[in-house]
């Protein structure tokens, strides 16, 4: 089939040796790439109850079958996949820019990392030329500064970098894989791995064209994609971005702040997308092949922190704003660029810090225990404080580096119940109390606490249901989104082009067809789309989750909303979350217990997984 490059990179880490594998029409065809291809290749090259920081544990990197071509969004995705060190399930995290291009560009459609490197290292691909070479020079380097080093190093300009940074190498729990500098493989402590790997960075360049199938055809359906980008369906994301959602999640009373003591936060016009746009954004990018452009970039170019930039989306924004009661934006961009500097997932960062500041706050813990740092909610030099120490590992940036649930465990004294997280998961900023879907998917979510293995907030948000109300049905509507952002994190398209998809899964299939010259139908990739997340639920169950994983946080189900609006009063009882998950496993076909059947592997075609599921189905 064209759309792939037809083989798998492995890498030794330990030995430096590399060897290539032929990728399988059948495979290709069944995982699809991206998410669905890494996690294939990491339960078939993993053992269970490897430790997350261990050399047992492999690292996959994907792309996925539009990579490199000029799709809008599609050319530029990549994924990397893992056991997670902040879950110990599936670590999962996709980013965009344009290093998945250029690794399908290389030749490869994914990159198994196994074993630890001696000394620090960093992965040179040029074509079939598989380097390892010596990275101590660039050991205790930001990304940012990594990537500028290799470019002249390497002497190319256009070498595509992803790497990692102090948090990376010091093996927090919460670091991310930043690649073009701003844009991150976020989520689920990725970084950590690569720097248990003393794996610093990856640098790729590639040569080899990307081909498909119908030229003439997938030609027009990019024009008609290009189009469809300049309407009303990618307004937002060309304009204001995300952050678009302040001034609407705060108007829902949905926005959780201070650490989810309330909803609604009484500043955000402060620090609304409009504040920020009009004072700050210096430039809209976007990716490979993209006509949309969504990559917002703050510049401060007056004060204290005159000269900081730094992408801002929804996600950093109210994780380091809002939700730590900050009402600066001139400090939240510092604070984000901070977490750039250092390699840390900005969402997990925010919501440790916040968790921080109720511990604090509720004399859980003193202010010589924070090393003088006054952890108040709206302390803006605080934050920045409290970030500089969780990248560096220092004093208190000790117990937080590792998120929310790790800091619970250690400090004690009921802070659990102050922990907002999921599975391990630092949770996004969508109050799930009022967003009854969206506290379903959340639970349910084979990463943990987030909002992007489904989008279901959307279906909240957009008042296609009550809100406020858990019934039967929600389930279904839960395993639908979930499948369809399966697909799109394989493919890899962007989730911000999503509303492009008129048909989506209409759309999706003859975009397939079209690159790789094998007939799909909708039909064939709705079952693609169940046969990934169930892939995942089955990593999840070897590592041990159950039922009992699937839950939400204990503020959500214990502490109504109490600012005066429409959700006042709202919350999730254990009740609501039974009827809930007992909807979802039904729609999934699967037991009251959240176990696949033999019967539905059987169904997707992963019969040979079957074993993972003995004596768990009953």
């Amino acid at each position: 089939m064209l759309g792939y490059a037809g083989k798998i990179l492995y890498v030794d880490l330990a030995t430096g040796k590399a060897k290539t594998e032929n990728l399988s029409e059948e495979t290709a065809k069944k995982y699809i790439g991206g998410i669905g291809l890494g996690m294939k290749l990491y339960l078939s090259n993993s053992k269970a109850g490897v430790d997350p920081l261990s050399p047992e544990n492999p690292l996959v990197l994907a792309v996925g079958p539009t990579s490199g071509t000029m799709f809008p969004t599609g050319g530029n995705g990549h994924a990397f996949i893992s056991k997670s060190p902040l879950t110990n399930g599936v670590g999962q995290a996709v980013s965009h820019g344009t290093f998945g291009a250029e690794i399908k560009r290389a030749g490869y459609d994914a990159i198994v990392f196994t074993g630890k490197a001696e000394r620090p290292v960093y992965l040179w691909i040029d074509d079939d030329s598989i380097q390892l070479l010596d990275a101590s020079s660039i050991w205790g380097k930001s990304p940012s500064e990594t990537e500028d080093f290799l470019k002249d190093e390497l002497g190319d300009y256009y070498v595509r970098i992803a790497s990692i940074g102090l948090a990376g190498e010091n093996q927090s729990k919460i670091a991310c894989i930043i690649n073009e500098k701003t844009r991150a493989a976020g989520r689920t402590g990725l970084g950590a791995v690569m720097g248990s790997k003393n794996l610093k960075a990856i640098a790729v360049r590639g040569t080899h064209d990307i081909t498909v199938a119908k030229p003439d055809e997938f030609i027009e359906m990019v024009k008609e994609f290009h189009e469809r980008m300049k309407g009303p369906a990618a307004q937002k994301y060309r304009t204001l971005g995300t952050t678009e959602n302040v001034l609407i999640q705060n108007s829902l009373y949905c926005m959780p702040t201070r650490n989810f003591n309330n909803a609604h936060f009484e500043n955000a016009e402060n620090i609304s997308g409009e504040a920020l746009n009009e004072r700050y954004i210096a430039k809209i990018i976007a990716c490979n092949s993209c006509a949309m452009r969504c990559e917002h970039e703050a510049v401060i170019r007056e004060g204290p922190y005159k000269g900081t930039l730094a992408r801002i989306e929804y996600d950093n924004l109210w994780a380091l704003g809002p939700n730590c009661g900050v009402d600066k934006l001139d400090t939240i961009i510092k604070a984000a660029e901070l977490c750039n500097y250092y390699g840390l997932d900005a969402t997990s960062t925010g919501v440790t810090i916040s968790f921080l500041m109720d511990c604090h706050e509720k004399g859980i813990l003193t202010h010589e225990q924070l090393d003088g740092v006054d952890a108040h909610f709206g302390n803006a030099q605080a934050l920045i404080q409290l970030v500089e120490k969780i990248g560096k590992r220092e004093g208190i940036g000790e117990i937080l580096a590792d998120g929310v649930k790790i800091a619970a465990e250690k400090i004690g004294k009921n802070s659990k119940e102050l922990a907002q997280e999921i599975k391990g998961l630092e949770v996004t900023g969508y109050d799930l109390r009022c967003l009854k879907t969206a506290a379903l998917a959340a639970a349910v979510s084979f990463r943990g606490a987030d909002q992007n293995r489904s989008g279901a907030y959307t279906i909240d948000l957009k008042g296609k249901v009550d809100r406020f109300k858990a019934e039967k049905g929600r389930g279904k509507l839960v395993k639908d989104a979930e499948d369809i952002y399966a697909l799109i994190d394989s493919f890899i398209v962007c989730k911000n082009a999503r509303g492009t998809l008129y048909k989506e899964l209409a759309d999706l299939a003859k975009l397939y067809s079209l690159v790789t010259g094998a007939e799909t139908t909708p039909e064939e990739l709705a079952i693609a789309g169940e046969r990934i997340n169930t892939l995942a639920k089955l990593i999840n169950i070897r590592e041990g989750k159950t039922r009992e994983d699937d839950t939400l946080p204990w503020k959500i189900m214990n502490q109504p909303i109490t600012d005066d609006g429409p959700a006042k009063g709202a919350v999730v009882t254990q009740d609501e979350l039974d009827l809930l998950l007992d909807d979802y496993y039904s729609a999934r076909g699967w037991t009251l217990e959240g176990v696949p059947t033999k019967t539905k592997l059987q169904e997707l075609g992963l019969e040979e997984f079957s074993n993972l599921v003995v004596g768990k189905e009953a």
